[in-house]
């Protein structure tokens, strides 16, 4: 079985967001958005249903709260706003409020779609706007999220490895992928 790798280019992140949001299957976004921006693990992406994300009065949710699969740790997810505006779409698009079913649901039946369709459907997002040079499917959303976090927001390892839920930094390290050509260029631009 291959690793799967991040998204490393914002731009390219983008251009999945602007090609999703076109398609006429509103479902498709939000596992995009939903998944790049809150790293939950795809199995637990697909296990949410449509009263997880809605308050009791009807209204998009301020956080998610579940139990994760993996590991049987009780989570409560925020909802950004990028997440939030994806589930607007998604209302406005599929107007159910029946709060038991799947909020990634397939087209063919009222189950939610399993974690192989996801992985085609992750890869084949990436191969669309040129993203061919790795392996990318069903983790890949959850580890851009934490390449992102580092990379482009600062955000330090020790709290990258809290909210994936990992041992060690060095678990979460190699989880995200840092090269070997990313350490030697710190070491070529630190200069003390």
């Amino acid at each position: 079985m291959n690793r799967v790798e991040p998204i490393r280019d914002p731009r390219k992140v983008a251009a999945i967001k602007k090609m999703l949001r076109g398609q006429d299957n509103p479902r498709d976004f939000l596992l995009f958005v939903f998944g790049i921006n809150t790293a939950l693990r795809i199995s637990d992406l697909l296990a949410l249903t449509v009263g997880d994300v809605l308050d009791k009065t009807g209204d998009i949710a301020q956080f998610v709260e579940l139990r994760e699969k993996k590991t049987n740790r009780a989570t409560r997810v925020h909802l950004n706003e990028s997440v939030r505006e994806a589930l607007k779409v998604y209302f406005e698009k599929s107007p159910t409020t029946d709060p038991q079913m799947p909020l990634f649901r397939s087209t063919r039946s009222p189950q939610p779609i399993d974690r192989t369709r996801a992985w085609r459907m992750i890869n084949d997002w990436c191969n669309a706007v040129g993203l061919t040079q790795a392996h990318y499917g069903a983790h890949t959303l959850r580890k851009t999220w934490g390449y992102m976090a580092r990379k482009v927001y600062g955000v330090p390892i020790e709290l990258i490895q809290a909210k994936l839920g990992h041992a060690t930094p060095s678990v979460t390290k190699r989880y995200l992928g840092i090269t070997d050509e990313e350490v030697t260029d710190v070491e070529c631009r630190v200069r003390l």
